[in-house]
């Protein structure tokens, strides 16, 4: 059947001589892949993705997890946490539940909680629940409060007439 050196795995002892591993723990080892190519354990929650400096990407952006750019991104970005680094920006519809902004961003902006620090610099408008503007910021555009901003891009066109409109 297999063999298996005992160099290797963890947890062998000194002295355990060369006895036979129990029936189970042998119909286990060799499916049991090595530890440097195991994929992150789905109850560990993923860390923030993030868009380097030097990177640019146009195309859209949709994840449930956190996002943090630093590069430029042409598009919308759906996402949990966006945080919108000093040095990115953001041509495009950004929605998250947090949005923290310390960019460039042209384009609307929905969020539950949208924070514009110091350094940032909005060109479009903003919908929000809460909001909060530091000192410095630049902004140009509409700000709206909302129950629930992140319903808004949501609502389908209105339903059609009944009756159509006749002309004379």
């Amino acid at each position: 059947m297999f063999s298996k050196s005992r160099i290797n795995e963890p947890g062998s002892k000194t002295g355990e001589g060369d006895k036979p591993r129990a029936p189970e723990s042998a119909a286990l080892a060799p499916s049991k892949p090595s530890m440097d190519f195991m994929p992150t354990s789905p109850k560990v929650k993923a860390g923030v993705s993030i868009l380097s400096a030097d990177l640019t990407v146009v195309g859209n952006l949709r994840t449930s997890g956190d996002i943090q750019v630093e590069g430029v991104v042409e598009g919308d970005i759906r996402a949990h946490l966006l945080t919108v680094g000093e040095t990115a920006t953001i041509k495009g519809e950004i929605v998250a539940d947090d949005i923290v902004v310390n960019g460039r961003v042209i384009g609307k902006v929905r969020g539950l909680k949208v924070r514009l620090t110091s350094t940032a610099r909005v060109e479009g408008d903003i919908i929000h629940k809460t909001i909060a503007i530091e000192s410095g910021a630049h902004f140009e555009g509409s700000v709206q409060r909302q129950d629930d901003p992140l319903a808004v891009g949501r609502v389908a066109l209105p339903p059609p007439a009944t009756k159509p409109v006749e002309s004379i």
